[in-house]
C-alpha cells in the first residue's frame, strides 16, 4: 500500500479493457484505456491475440507514455485486455503493472484486475509452503495460481472453480489465445460493463471507455457472473451461489469520485448521481453565502446541485492545470506538495471580498483541503464555507481503495469541528449516510459504505498492514420480491 500525505485524495485500483473479434484489438484497447486513464496513472499494459500468437507489451507510466503508434502496430489480433494501474497491492514496479502474462499446461493466459482480495495472502501463504513461486507481489497473481490446477480439464470449469475461491472485491478480465472472459464478484463490489461493436464485443470498467471505442452498451457482467466470448458468441454462467436475491456491495466511491460522470455505473448516470449528491448538501449543510465554487473536477456536479438548490450562484473559483505530472510518484513530500499546488489555480476576482462555499467530494488527510482553504484566504474570500459531498471518511477500505490507515484518516480520530478547525474553514459540513443513499432508492442497501460505517460486507478481520479493528459485519439477507 502507497501512502502519500501529501495527496488528500483516495485512488482506485485499476481500470480495464477488453475486446473480442474486432481486428486491430489494440487501438481499440488503448482508446479505452486512455479514457479509464482516471482509474489509475501508475502503469499500463495491453495483451493482443491473432488466434495463434499473444503479444504484450507494459510499462510504468501514462497510457500515452507507454503506448506508442508502432508500438501498436506490432500488437497485430483481433481479441485482447488492457489495464491502468495504481498500486493498492503491490509495489510500483513494472512486474507489478498488468495484464499478467503466463504460461500453462493449456498455453498462455493473461490476467487484468480491478479490486482487492482479502484471502490474497492466505491464499498466497498456501500456495508458497507448497513450492509455488511468486513473480509479482500483487494479489492478482494468486488466481494464476488457482488456474493451474489440472483438477478440471475444462477451462470454463477450471476458471469458475478458481472465482469462486476468492474473497473480496474483483472485476476480472482473461484471455487466452482465442478467447476473452470477464467476471464480477458475487457481492459486484466493482463496475463492468459489456458493449457490442459491429461484430465483435468490448467489455470495460466504465462506459465511457464503450462510448470512446463506438461500442453500444448491452450490460453489465453481472455480481458472480463468468462471461466467455469466443468464436462461438459469448456465453453466461455463474461461478458462485446466486446473490442477486441479496444484498449487493456496490462501491459508492465510484459515484462519489472515482467514475468519469458521463458513464454510466451500476445502472445510474454518475453526473446525475452527483447532481443529487448536491441539491441533498444543501438541504443538509445550508449556508449563507455569495457564491459556489467546486473543487474540480469530481466536486464540480455536486457544486452544481448545491447551486441548483440553495440558489446561490455557482462561479469558477479554482482552475484546473491539467499539464501537472503525476504527483503520487514524486520522491520528496516537498515536491509533490508543490505539485498539488500547482494542479489548482484560484481565480481571485470569484472570490475576493465574498463569502464562498466550497464542494468538494471528501477529506481523507486533510492537508489538501487545508492547502486549498488557505489559498482562498489569501485570494481575499471574506467567509470559507466547505461542504463535502459524501459523510466523514473514518474506515479504512479492504477493497481495491488505496485509503490510509485509520490513523491517518483524518475524521477517524477528530470532530467535525476539529477536521474544520485543521483546514482552517468558517464552517464544514458532510453529507449524511442517507443523504448519500438517497439518489439510489430502494437500491440504497446494494451499496457497500464501509469507510464511513465501519459496516464491512466481507469479514477484513484478519486483513494486515491497516489498523487492528474488529470489524461489524453486514447483515445480507434476503431483500424482499416485490
Amino acid at each position: 500500500m502507497n501512502s502519500d500525505l501529501s495527496i488528500d485524495r483516495p485512488r482506485e485500483a485499476c481500470g480495464i479493457v477488453g475486446v473480442f473479434g474486432i481486428p486491430g484489438a489494440s487501438a481499440l484497447i488503448y482508446s479505452g484505456l486512455f479514457s479509464l486513464q482516471h482509474r489509475g496513472q501508475e502503469g499500463a499494459g495491453i495483451v493482443v491475440s491473432d488466434g495463434t500468437q499473444v503479444r504484450s507489451t507494459k510499462g510504468l507510466g501514462l497510457v500515452s507514455d507507454v503506448f506508442d503508434p508502432n508500438t501498436l502496430v506490432d500488437l497485430s489480433g483481433h481479441l485482447g485486455i488492457g489495464h491502468v494501474r495504481y498500486s493498492t497491492t503491490g509495489a510500483p514496479r513494472v512486474q507489478n503493472v498488468q495484464p499478467l502474462v503466463v504460461e500453462c499446461s493449456d498455453g498462455i493466459w493473461a490476467i487484468a484486475h480491478n479490486g482487492n482480495l482479502v484471502n490474497a495472502r492466505a491464499l498466497r501463504l498456501m500456495y508458497q509452503e507448497s513450492g509455488a513461486i511468486f513473480q509479482t507481489s500483487t494479489d492478482s497473481e494468486v488466481l494464476v495460481h488457482l488456474l493451474s490446477d489440472p483438477m478440471f480439464r475444462s477451462r470454463p470449469r477450471r476458471v469458475a472453480r478458481a472465482l469462486a475461491e476468492l474473497k473480496g472485491a474483483f472485476s476480472f478480465l482473461l484471455m487466452t489465445k482465442d478467447c476473452v472472459m470477464a467476471a464480477r464478484d458475487p457481492l459486484g463490489f466493482k463496475p463492468l460493463s459489456i458493449g457490442r461493436l459491429g461484430g465483435g464485443y468490448v467489455v470495460a470498467s466504465e462506459t465511457c471507455a464503450l462510448v470512446q471505442v463506438g461500442a453500444d452498451y448491452l450490460r453489465d457482467v453481472e455480481p458472480g457472473e463468468l462471461v466467455i466470448i469466443d468464436s462461438t458468441g459469448m456465453h453466461s454462467s455463474r461461478f458462485a451461489e446466486d446473490e442477486r436475491s441479496c444484498s449487493q456491495a456496490h462501491c459508492v466511491f465510484e459515484h462519489v469520485y472515482f467514475a468519469r460522470p458521463d458513464s454510466q455505473v451500476f445502472g445510474h448516470n454518475v453526473h446525475t448521481v452527483r447532481v443529487k449528491l448536491g441539491r441533498r448538501l444543501a438541504r443538509e449543510q445550508p449556508a449563507e453565502a455569495d457564491v459556489v465554487i467546486a473543487v474540480p473536477d469530481s466536486g464540480s456536479s455536486a457544486a452544481l446541485g448545491f447551486a441548483l438548490e440553495s440558489g446561490i450562484p455557482l462561479d469558477f473559483g479554482f482552475m484546473r492545470n491539467h499539464y501537472v505530472g503525476r504527483t503520487f510518484i514524486m520522491p520528496e513530500a516537498d515536491q509533490r506538495a508543490r505539485s498539488v499546488d500547482m494542479k489548482l489555480a484560484v481565480v481571485a476576482d470569484v472570490v475576493r471580498g465574498k463569502r464562498v462555499v466550497v464542494v468538494d467530494d471528501s477529506i481523507i488527510r486533510g492537508t489538501t483541503a487545508r492547502r486549498r482553504v488557505s489559498a482562498l484566504r489569501d485570494a481575499g474570500a471574506s467567509e470559507i464555507h466547505l461542504r463535502i459531498s459524501c459523510p466523514p471518511t473514518m474506515h479504512p477500505c479492504f477493497f481495491g481503495i488505496d485509503f490510509a490507515t485509520r490513523e491517518e484518516l483524518i475524521a477517524a480520530g477528530k470532530s467535525v469541528a476539529e477536521v474544520c478547525e485543521y483546514v482552517g474553514a468558517d464552517t464544514l459540513g458532510y453529507m449524511s449516510i442517507e443523504g448519500l443513499l438517497s439518489p439510489f432508492g430502494e437500491e440504497s442497501r446494494d451499496y457497500c459504505t464501509a469507510c464511513f460505517s465501519g459496516r464491512y460486507p466481507l469479514d477484513v478481520s484478519r486483513m494486515t498492514g491497516k489498523d487492528a479493528m474488529e470489524p461489524m459485519l453486514l447483515n445480507l439477507e434476503p431483500k424482499p420480491h416485490h
